[in-house]
């Protein structure tokens, strides 16, 4: 099989979606992967490091997108990179469909089968490949929202920490799962004063045996939400519905009281967001203001820490990866029910049950696929 990995081409993007360590695990097992030129160079990786273990380097993205049976990669396909996808060719990589009619449309049109990393699950049910990624969102949503709460950033020129007889800045996490939990373990390191929301009474149990009642915890319901977020310096947005768009938890109306300067983190944004004035960004210019509170909300915020964010990711996927090399991605995703939960599209159909209901699209089973 011929595995093929294009450069990263979204804004400010430098992730690269196999390591040289990936490399040698699938060159090893006498497959050969092409890797385009400087695919990695963002992150201190060199061609030679991808030659050293049997990688070729290809000078163009359109040569891996002909050649390739299977392509790797880290952000969804943009529209010039869906053009060049076709039938029969395998795509691994994140995809966020839900909110993005557009990249379905040219998905479904290219007849290529697409594997998301954020809707496959474990035997537990947990996302095995999103879970990296939100560890990093995580922790950077209050590193991002910290910088964004200075003066010069407009921000309400609170110091998340606070000082000795000044009090700590407010932080409230909307959503206990994995960026959720990330941001408080932040937060509470540098002494925040920090509030966790969860629908689920097991979960805001558990996160307080964890942080050993460092964090307050609230059941997120409407008057929580509100009465916590309009008293916050920075409210994270950390909820998901996998594969489908991420719950409005926070009104437009509810801006109007929260404090001046004030900040938000919406890391659902891939999927939509979760504040109802929430639109994607980009690194280059992470944050826009509404009724005088600070929005970051940018759609690829591991990509701002890209080295550490790569390896995370290829702990990760580089088992799934082979398998779908050595087994063929039909008897990979019929040997395991939480693979399958990956396929998204295949040959112009959707088959995500979240995407098919976010975007009105028939739902085929992965019964008639597989």
């Amino acid at each position: 099989m011929i595995i093929g990995v294009p450069k990263e081409i979204k804004v400010h993007e430098y992730r690269v979606g196999l390591t040289p360590a990936g490399v040698k695990e699938i060159t090893g097992a006498g497959h050969t992967v092409l890797i385009q030129k400087d695919a990695a160079s963002g992150i201190g990786i060199s061609d030679e490091d991808y030659q050293k273990v049997g990688g070729k380097i290809v000078p163009t993205a359109e040569e891996i997108f002909k050649t390739a049976d299977m392509i790797v990669k880290v952000k969804e396909p943009q529209a010039s990179e869906c053009k060049q996808l076709r039938p029969g060719q395998l795509l691994f990589t994140y995809l966020h469909l839900a909110p993005d009619p557009e990249q379905t449309k040219l998905l479904l049109e290219s007849g290529c089968t697409a594997i998301a990393y954020e809707t496959v699950t474990d035997r537990n049910g947990r996302l095995p490949l999103l879970a990296p990624m939100s560890e990093v969102a995580g922790r950077m949503s209050i590193q991002a929202g910290a910088v964004c709460l200075e003066k010069k950033n407009d921000g309400r020129g609170t110091l998340l920490s606070g000082v000795p007889g000044v009090l700590p800045g407010r932080v409230t996490v909307l959503g206990g799962g994995v960026v959720g939990y990330n941001a408080a373990k932040m937060a509470v390191g540098i002494g925040a004063d920090v509030t966790i929301m969860d629908v689920s009474l097991h979960r805001l149990n558990e996160l307080d045996m964890i942080f050993d009642s460092r964090v307050k915890t609230l059941v997120s319901n409407t008057q929580n939400i509100e009465e916590c977020v309009c008293h916050s310096d920075l409210v994270i947005g950390a909820v998901l519905i996998p594969g489908a768009n991420a719950p409005k938890l926070v009104k437009k109306g509810m801006l109007k009281h929260m404090l001046k300067g004030s900040v938000v983190v919406d890391v659902a944004i891939d999927q939509g967001g979760c504040f109802e004035t929430s639109r994607p960004t980009t690194h280059s210019e992470p944050t826009f203001i509404i009724d005088d509170v600070v929005h970051y909300c940018v759609a690829n915020m591991p990509g701002g820490v890209a080295r550490t964010s790569t390896f995370a990711l290829n702990n990760a996927t580089i088992p799934y990866t082979l398998r779908l090399i050595r087994e063929g991605w039909r008897q990979a995703l019929k040997n395991d029910a939480g693979f399958a939960n990956g396929l998204n599209i295949h040959e112009g159909k959707v088959t995500h049950p979240g995407v098919s209901e976010s975007l009105g699209y028939p739902l085929h089973k992965l019964s008639s696929i597989l």
